[in-house]
Formats: C-alpha cells, sequence, structure tokens
C-alpha cells in the first residue's frame, strides 16, 4: 500500500488529507496575500535596527500555504508527537534579530514562515527553501523543503538540532 495519496505525488496520505482539511489543494496560490506579507515584513524594523529578509522561497511558500491552520497527523512512524502548523509569516514578525542571527550562522537569509501552535516553536524558511524551528531549546532542521518539512513536523518526524559554532 503507497503512502502517498492517490493521482498525487507530493504528500503522504495523512498529510494531503490534513493540508486539504486545512483548504490546501493542488494549484493554491495566492500570491497577492504573499506580497502583502512581504512587505509588511520588509517594513518591520526592530527597535535594536534589525529587518527581515524577503526572497522567492519564502514567497512561494506563503503564496501556496500562507493562512493555512494545518491540523496533526496521527498514525504509525511517529518519532514525537505530531504538531499542528499554522502558516503565517507575521507570527515571526518580532524576531527579526532572531531569524537574522540564525540565518548568519548558517549563512544564508531566512525569513518567517509560521508556528507550530502547540510548541510555540517559530518557523521559518531559508533562501534555497529549507526550513527551520525555533523553540525555548535550540534551533531545529525540519526540511529540505517545504513539503518535506510539512510532512516532518505535522506527521511526527523528529527534526534534528542543528549545532553550530
Amino acid at each position: 500500500m503507497s503512502d502517498v495519496m492517490p493521482g498525487s505525488t507530493r504528500f503522504p496520505v495523512g498529510v494531503d488529507a490534513a493540508l486539504r482539511a486545512a483548504g490546501w489543494q493542488p494549484g493554491r496560490w495566492d500570491i497577492k496575500q504573499a506580497e502583502v506579507w512581504a512587505d509588511e515584513l520588509r517594513a518591520y524594523e526592530s527597535p535594536g535596527g534589525h529587518r527581515h529578509e524577503v526572497f522567492p522561497a519564502a514567497v512561494e511558500a506563503w503564496a501556496e500555504f500562507g493562512g493555512l491552520a494545518i491540523p496533526a497527523v496521527s498514525g504509525p512512524r511517529r518519532q514525537i508527537a505530531p504538531s499542528a502548523v499554522l502558516i503565517d509569516p507575521l507570527c515571526g514578525l518580532h524576531l527579526a534579530r532572531t531569524f537574522g542571527d540564525l540565518g548568519r550562522a548558517l549563512e544564508i537569509g531566512i525569513s518567517p514562515l509560521g508556528e507550530e501552535a502547540a510548541t510555540g516553536a517559530l518557523l521559518a524558511i531559508d533562501a534555497e527553501g529549507r526550513v527551520y524551528a525555533v523553540d525555548h531549546t535550540g534551533d531545529w532542521y525540519a526540511g529540505p523543503d517545504i513539503d518535506r518539512a510539512l510532512a516532518a513536523l505535522i506527521g511526527g518526524v523528529r527534526p534534528v538540532r542543528l549545532t553550530m559554532g
């Protein structure tokens, strides 16, 4: 039996169902909302003068998945408790310094993506489309692209702790 939804090769069955329950469908693309978020992020400056980076990988992720509150997936192969995810870059609006610091450590631009609802971990995406989670315990690598990161986060796959230094 395949883990991928019939007629789809993008997501495992449970992840596809969770995305569709949240309002996603193949071809979803709200570039106008993504541009509004991009403008708000570009306009924000922290009291310390930190600013957000905005780049195509982030805007594309926001256009396809932005605004979705994706429920966690229950089922086999969980390594940790699955987490519901909200894709809304403004969740990280006031973390320009945090994301800037992470970007400098990784030597790549980082932009806000959303949050894990239950844990409060903030999600970020880099200029190449890789996804990270930042919480009170550290910085985590969630996946090499938005598809695999969403599948991991809402499906309960343990992220990899980033070690820098």
